[in-house]
This record gives C-alpha cells, structure tokens and sequence, in this order.
C-alpha cells in the first residue's frame, strides 16, 4: 500500500483526497452548486474557471488535514473521464505537474469506476455483483464478475436519470438540482398523473434505459396544464415522476441480478441518494440471497475519496500511465485500461 492523493473534477465539484494504506487522511470537497443554480444546470465554461480557482486551495487544505507533505506521496492519481472535458483537464493538468515534479507515477481513474468502489466505504465487495450506476451524466447497469472487470449489460439511450430529474424540476420550478426536491415533493404526494414508461427502441437491450420521452412528457403535460389554467399538483407530479423514473431502475436491475445471479447490488451516482430508490431496493431484495450495499450519502455526490479507493487498487497492480495522458469525456468503464492514446 502507498500513500495516494487523488484529484477529481469531472463537473462542477473540485475534490482531493489523500489515503494512507487505505485509510482515508483527508477528503475535501469544493462544490459549485450555489453558482450553477441559477442557470438550472451546471456551465461548462463557469464551471473549469472555477476548478482552476479551487484546486490550489482543496490541494493545500487536504494536505493540512491530513498532516503530510507533496513529497510524501508515493502516486498521484486523477478522474481521467468521463465528464466534462474542460473541467477534466484542470484535474489532469494539476496531476500530471505533482507527478512530474515529484517524479512520482500518475494514476488514471474512471469516474464511474470511483462512485462504485465508493461502496467499499460502506461494506465488502462479493462477486458476482451488479453495480446500479445512476446520476447527473450516467444511467449504467454494470456486472462485476471480479475486480476491477466491468461488463455494460444496459445503459440509457439518450438521458441519463439524474438529467431528468433536473429538466423536470426546473418546468415544476424546483431548485437545481433536481433530485433532492422531487424526492421531498412525492413523499408528500400521490400517483394521480399518467404518464409513460419510455420504450428505449428496438435496438435496445433488455436492461437498456431511456428518459427522454418521460421528461418530454411531464414538460408537455406542465405546459398544457398551465396553457388551460389548471393548477398543477407539484407533490403529486413528483410522486407519479419519481415511480416511473425510479421504478425502471428496480426492475431492470432485480431483473439483471436474477438472470446473473449476482450474490450482491450496489448503488453509485449522485441519484443513489434517492430515498425512493434506496426503500424500494431494501423492500424488493428483502428475504432474498441477494445482499444490497447503498453508499454512504458523503460518498454518493462526486469526491476524491472514491479515486482514491480505486486507485490503491490500480497501484497495487502497477497500472501508471504516462505524461501524456490526455481525458476521454466520453471513457466507457468496460474500457477503462485504454488510456494510453
């Protein structure tokens, strides 16, 4: 084991981590919420300048938390994608200098890879295990027959969930992000409005995902309904959203876990937060073989501390890449060694 410190910046959250023989020193997070709010959605452009604004300061901050110094660090490791690529760059930009600097070996990272290992904050990984990667930019169902093997068996065909989320709330004129108030809302509603559960086409597997037709049609049913002058139910319009939105989840996955017959399902992602998502799950897999592991919510928002978590893994096999490592906004986990392009 070694002492790792770890970047991310994917979106709109600069983060630096910093483990010893895997135990965490520091984690410290620097979110943009509060500036991408009144946009209802995160800025690409807002969102690098202020990763290259905060990164000095989360490096410097974790470094006092955790009581060492650059030169103790044995790796450096860094989201190397997917997400957005401006911001990625500042991360991999920042990385890339310790490492070479300190003449010390840099560590790529998938994202999604980090929100999944993020799991082993809360529990013991068992394989088979069926990863349910739900958030902002991804909506996966990844199979892990052992570590560090990802399989895609179903993906969204367009939006992912978290997206959704977020496009609905802003037509129901809740705050950004989406995913807390819609989840506040339907508890305190019921399922009274119709709407459809999307059909991700004819291509699509049987674990495949789509959410464009349900945000287009909770959009189209707002904006009827305010064209006649109908008051429209928020509680009730969160609540008939969420079941049809969280209830895809449920079944495509229990339905993957039984036709892999996986010894265990972890949530990851920022919708892993979902209380909905979270009862349902611990109901339908109760009296089951099936064990469920849900993150602890610190870990479900994006960290550094999950890169880390993968990346004393990738040390421990000597998997470095070299100074010219470049991001992939778009790097698929079930590829998750091709980095050297």
């Amino acid at each position: 084991m070694a002492k790792i410190l770890a970047i991310e910046s994917s979106c709109d959250e600069t983060a630096v981590a910093i483990t010893d023989d895997g135990k965490l020193l520091a984690n410290v997070v620097a979110t943009q919420i509060a500036v991408h709010e009144k946009f209802g959605g995160v800025m690409p452009e807002i969102a690098s300048r202020l990763h290259t604004e905060n990164i000095t300061v989360c490096l410097t901050q974790a470094l006092e938390e955790a009581k060492v110094k650059l030169e103790d660090i044995d790796a450096f490791a860094v989201t190397r994608g997917p997400g957005l690529i401006g911001c990625l760059h500042v991360g991999l930009q920042a990385a890339k200098t310790l490492a070479m600097l300190y003449d010390k070996p840099l560590i790529p990272v998938h994202h999604l890879a980090g929100h999944i290992y993020a799991n082993e904050y809360a529990g013991e990984f068992h394989y088979p295990m069926l990863c349910v990667v739900v958030s902002g930019g991804n909506t996966e169902l990844v199979l892990m027959k052992g570590d560090l093997d990802f399989q895609i068996i179903g993906e969204t065909k367009d939006d992912a969930v978290g997206e959704c989320y977020d496009k609905v709330a802003r037509v129901l004129g809740l705050p950004y992000p989406g995913g807390l108030p819609i989840d506040q809302h339907a508890k305190k509603g019921n399922h009274t409005y119709h709407l459809p559960v999307p059909d991700p086409g004819p291509s699509a597997g049987p674990y495949d995902f789509s959410y464009s037709g349900l945000k287009t049609s909770v959009i189209n049913l707002v904006n009827s309904m305010k064209m006649k002058g109908e008051p429209v139910n928020v509680d009730d319009m969160a609540r008939s959203f969420q079941d049809v939105a969280i209830g895809m989840i449920v079944e495509k996955s229990l339905r993957a876990a039984s036709d892999f017959g996986v010894r265990q399902i972890v949530l990851a992602g920022g919708v892993s937060a979902n209380s909905y998502l979270r009862d349902q799950m611990k109901e339908r897999l109760s009296g089951t073989s099936i064990e469920l592991i849900i993150p602890p919510l610190w870990c479900t928002t994006d960290n550094a501390a999950m890169i880390a978590k993968v990346a004393e893994r990738l040390y421990a096999k000597k998997v470095f890449a070299p100074l010219s490592l470049g991001v992939d906004p778009n790097w698929k986990i079930d590829h998750w060694m091709d980095f050297e392009n």
